[in-house]
């Protein structure tokens, strides 16, 4: 890996404000039109076409494959997990094998992935690069909301001097961006942001599922838990969905219990006991089992509901099936979670 000081000799890799994009999906298509909107120019390959043609129509560009990228000096990649970012990246490592990147070049994964998995990443790019790609993993959370807004939290790992010198980048797409420590550490961070909401989010389900149960109007007790200490941004964002048994997808719950093995798989590595991701992992594993991976996070309520003998019926659950678009969007993008991205 490059030391600091010889990072602090290479080229600024946001100096020529241009970037490489790859998966347009529900998160990273505002994501790159922030980028064009903040100044940047932005090539993005996707497997379909409605979202490059859309971005094309604002300004971008259209990369014939990840490997044509290979001269850009900032290549994101938003897709739903690391193994398909591995397979994109083939070509863009074997076209470095044969021709090294400049000196400076940053693969930004911001998708939520394996801590572990990332390292390996990094070291498979920095061996392609001759050592002149750095990788820094930089997942975020916000959602689909904040990723429109520009307002994500963005939590990097990496060397101290590149993530300096990507910062521009990273706050043309956020409003909260920290480095966490080397590479890592952001998907380290990440893994705890959704231990956090999938623990939340279950907790809110099972409260909504109890109050209904017992006579009361779960929306209300939203309401009223809302101004006292059990408010959260999870219970802003997703409570009205758990409330309303609104299972429309903005994030498919089956990648929460992608996230959580994350969470359980870094405990086992530190030593740490984690009693609530155990229980959760196993919660969204049901709703897994139950077939209900490709709705909202919210229907983790459902799944409750189902364990305690009140399913929906298939007319009440077809209304919230996710349209055949919509799981498209849903496969191409990186993290997916309360509004597409917790």
């Amino acid at each position: 890996m490059q030391s600091p000081e010889s990072a602090d000799q290479i080229a600024d890799p946001t100096a020529a404000r241009t970037v490489g994009f790859v998966g347009l999906g529900l998160m990273g298509a505002p994501m790159a039109a922030n980028l064009l909107r903040a100044g940047w120019q932005v090539t993005a390959w996707n497997r379909s076409e409605p979202a490059l043609a859309d971005l094309a129509a604002q300004g971008g560009h259209r990369a014939a494959s990840v490997s044509s990228l290979d001269g850009e000096p900032i290549i994101i990649f938003m897709l739903p997990d690391l193994n398909y970012i591995a397979d994109a990246a083939v070509g863009l490592l074997d076209s470095w094998r044969s021709r090294a990147p400049e000196p400076g070049t940053a693969v930004v994964v911001m998708s939520s992935v394996s801590p572990a998995g990332v390292r390996d990443f990094s070291r498979a790019v920095h061996s392609a690069s001759a050592g002149n790609a750095v990788v820094i993993d930089a997942p975020v959370s916000g959602g689909v909301a904040g990723a429109q807004a520009g307002t994500l939290a963005i939590m990097a790992g990496g060397p101290e001097p590149d993530f300096n010198r990507l910062r521009p980048l990273f706050e043309a797409l956020g409003s909260t961006v920290r480095r966490l420590g080397e590479v890592g550490a952001g998907s380290l961070a990440k893994a705890c942001n959704q231990l956090i909401v999938g623990t939340t989010t279950a907790a809110l389900a099972e409260a909504a599922e109890l109050a209904e149960r017992s006579g009361m109007d779960a929306a209300a007790l939203f309401d009223v838990l809302a101004g006292g200490l059990a408010g959260s941004a999870v219970l802003e964002s997703l409570g009205p969905r758990l409330a309303a048994k609104d299972y429309r997808t903005l994030g498919p719950a089956k990648f929460m219990h992608k996230d959580l093995t994350f969470v359980l798989e870094s405990a086992r590595q530190s030593g740490t006991a984690v009693p609530l991701a155990t229980a959760a992992h196993e919660v969204y594993a049901t709703v897994q089992d139950q077939g209900l991976g490709e709705f909202d996070l919210a229907v983790v309520r459902q799944a409750i509901a189902n364990l305690s003998g009140a399913q929906l019926s298939g007319a009440q659950l077809s209304g919230a099936q996710p349209s055949g678009a919509q799981l498209s969007d849903a496969h191409q993008e990186g993290d997916r979670n309360p509004g597409g991205n917790a």
